[in-house]
C-alpha cells in the first residue's frame, strides 16, 4: 500500500510539473521537493487509512537462484531509472542551445495595399462594413479589415503587410503574424483625423504595387510560392509610367516575382467602365494572374473579399528558429513511464516484491 501511495503520488506531482510549462530554473528548485513531498504524501496513506504503519517490502537475502534474483530487480532498475531521468531533469536542466527547421503552414503571405489620396472622399453607403464615414476611403480601409479578419478565422497562418498609398506608398506594418498589431495599424489609418493629415494627396496606383513588390524582396520572399497582393482603390489613375518604368514594366516584375495581384476598384454606382480608368487597370492587373473586381456598392465588396479569400488557400514555407529550448518535458515523462512500469511490476508480480 504504502508502494502504491509513494508511486502514485510522485507521478502525479512531475506530471503537474510537466504541465505548468515553467522556465527550468523555476523547476529545478521545485521537482526535488516535489518528489519528496510525494513519496513522504505516498507513506502517510496508509496510516491515514488506518492501514497500519508503512513497511519496507519483504526482504529475502540470498534466497532463490541468481536469475531469479536479477528478475526480482527489474521493478528496482526501473524506478532507480526513473529516478535518475527525474534527477537529470531537475538537476542538469537539459536544453537545445540553437534549432533552426524549415515548416509548412496553410496561408499566404499577403500584402494590403490601401489608396489613400483625395479622391477618396467621394461618398460610399455601407450598412455591414464598419466605417466611420461614409466616404470611399473608409469604406476601402474597413474591406482590408474584412478581408484580414476572414483570414483569421480561416486554418491559416498568414503573413500580413499593410501600405498606404497616394502619389507615394509608405509602409504602415511590415510582414508579420502579429495580427493585432497590424488591425491596429488599420484603426489608426481609418480615423479621420490622421487621414486628415495624410499629405500626400495624389493616387499612384503603379507606386503602391511597386512599394509592395519592393517589401516582398526585403523579405526575400519573391519568386517563393505563396504570395499575394490585394489593393483596395477608387481606381482613379491614369499614370502609365512610374519613374521610366511603364505599366507593363511593373505589372511585369509583380508577375515574374510570383505576386499575383488582386484589386478591388470602390466607386459607389458605378459599375464598370463607368471608371473611365477600369478598362486601363483590368488587363494589367489580370496579367499578374489576379483579378480585377469593379465593386459599385456594398454587396459586390463582401462578394470580392470572399472570393479573394475562397482563391488565397495556399501553404507558405517558413524557417523557425528556436533559441535555448529547454527539454526538461522529456525527461520527466520518461522517469513518469519508468516509475509507471516498476509500480505496475511490483504490483501484478507477486516475486517482485521482495528485494533484492
Amino acid at each position: 500500500m504504502a508502494a502504491l501511495g509513494c508511486g502514485v503520488s510522485a507521478v502525479a506531482q512531475v506530471l503537474w510539473l510537466v504541465s505548468l510549462q515553467a522556465e527550468p530554473a523555476y523547476l529545478t528548485h521545485l521537482l526535488p521537493a516535489q518528489l519528496l513531498g510525494g513519496a513522504g504524501v505516498g507513506l502517510a496513506i496508509p496510516s491515514l487509512l488506518g492501514a497500519g504503519s508503512a513497511a519496507l517490502p519483504a526482504a529475502h537475502f540470498g534466497t532463490g537462484s541468481g536469475i531469479l534474483n536479477m528478475v526480482r530487480q527489474v521493478g528496482t532498475v526501473l524506478g532507480v531509472a526513473g529516478l535518475v531521468a527525474a534527477l537529470t531533469a531537475s538537476a542538469a536542466d537539459p536544453l537545445t542551445a540553437f534549432t533552426r527547421e524549415q515548416v509548412t503552414y496553410p496561408g499566404r503571405r499577403i500584402a494590403l495595399v490601401v489608396d489613400g489620396s483625395n479622391s477618396m472622399i467621394l461618398p460610399f453607403e455601407t450598412s455591414q462594413l464598419k466605417t466611420t464615414v461614409n466616404r470611399t476611403y473608409f469604406t476601402a480601409v474597413a474591406s482590408a479589415e474584412r478581408f484580414m479578419r476572414l483570414r483569421m478565422n480561416g486554418p491559416y497562418r498568414d503573413l500580413i503587410a499593410l501600405i498606404q498609398f497616394g502619389n507615394n506608398a509608405y509602409v504602415v506594418t511590415p510582414f508579420t503574424t502579429d495580427y493585432e498589431n497590424v488591425l491596429l495599424s488599420i484603426r489608426l489609418i481609418s480615423d479621420p483625423v490622421n487621414w486628415a493629415r495624410f499629405s500626400d494627396g495624389g493616387t499612384t496606383i503603379l507606386e503602391g504595387i511597386a512599394e509592395a513588390a519592393r517589401l516582398f524582396k526585403a523579405f526575400e520572399f519573391t519568386n517563393a510560392s505563396g504570395n499575394l497582393m490585394v489593393v483596395f482603390s477608387d481606381g482613379i489613375d491614369d499614370q502609365l509610367q512610374l519613374k521610366g518604368q511603364t505599366m507593363d514594366r511593373v505589372v511585369a516584375t509583380a508577375r515574374e516575382s510570383a505576386i499575383p495581384v488582386y484589386m478591388i476598384r470602390t466607386a459607389f454606382k458605378r459599375k464598370f467602365g463607368d471608371v473611365r480608368e477600369d478598362r486601363l487597370w483590368q488587363p494589367a492587373i489580370e496579367r499578374t494572374g489576379g483579378r480585377f473586381y469593379p465593386a459599385s456598392d456594398e454587396a459586390t465588396i463582401l462578394r470580392a473579399v470572399e472570393d479573394i479569400d475562397r482563391l488565397s488557400a495556399g501553404r507558405i514555407d517558413v524557417r523557425e528558429y528556436t533559441a535555448y529550448q529547454p527539454r526538461f518535458a522529456g525527461y520527466a515523462l520518461a522517469a513518469v513511464a519508468l516509475w509507471l512500469s516498476a509500480m505496475v511490476l511490483k504490483l501484478s508480480v507477486r516475486s517482485l516484491r521482495t528485494f533484492p
